[in-house]
């Protein structure tokens, strides 16, 4: 398992090694011990441009994810999942808006980017937000006490 974390924007908030503790606790959780990740923590400037970019929305957003292959496609596999990059400006303030710790916003932003990286969808139908959020309870109740 190899996981990439970079930063784009100052913070000295975030431990790397509890980052790094509680994405390997996911991946393995999910089956993906042999898979390689890479995480960018940034600002809300440039989430908003890679958002415009990709996914033609304006402004920023908390979490995307840029899969390195199609989810719903077994024949090709990647050792490469794909990329998750988080605006911690947003996070800071989705912390403060829900009374969760900085924290516990990070990973319960870092879970939603590797699930919509395996093929999770929120915005397709009910069904599929709803077993989504049960996932991402899951995992947060994993990673909580570290």
């Amino acid at each position: 398992m190899e996981i990439q974390i970079s930063f784009q924007t100052e913070t000295p908030r975030i431990e790397r090694r509890k980052i790094e503790k509680a994405l390997e606790k996911i991946l393995e959780d999910l089956g993906c011990h042999d898979r390689e990740l890479s995480v960018l923590f940034t600002d809300d400037e440039h989430i908003a441009a890679l958002n415009k970019q990709y996914l033609g929305r304006m402004g920023p957003t908390n979490v995307l994810a840029f899969p390195m292959e199609d989810p719903h496609d077994e024949t090709t596999v990647s050792p490469m999942l794909g990329d998750v990059v988080i605006s911690l400006d947003t996070a800071a303030r989705e912390s403060v808006e829900s009374g969760e710790s900085f924290d516990e916003t990070v990973r319960r932003l870092l879970i939603h980017g590797i699930l919509h990286l395996l093929g999770f969808d929120h915005e397709r139908s009910e069904g599929e937000a709803r077993e989504m959020e049960q996932e991402e309870l899951r995992l947060k109740n994993l990673v909580q006490n570290l």
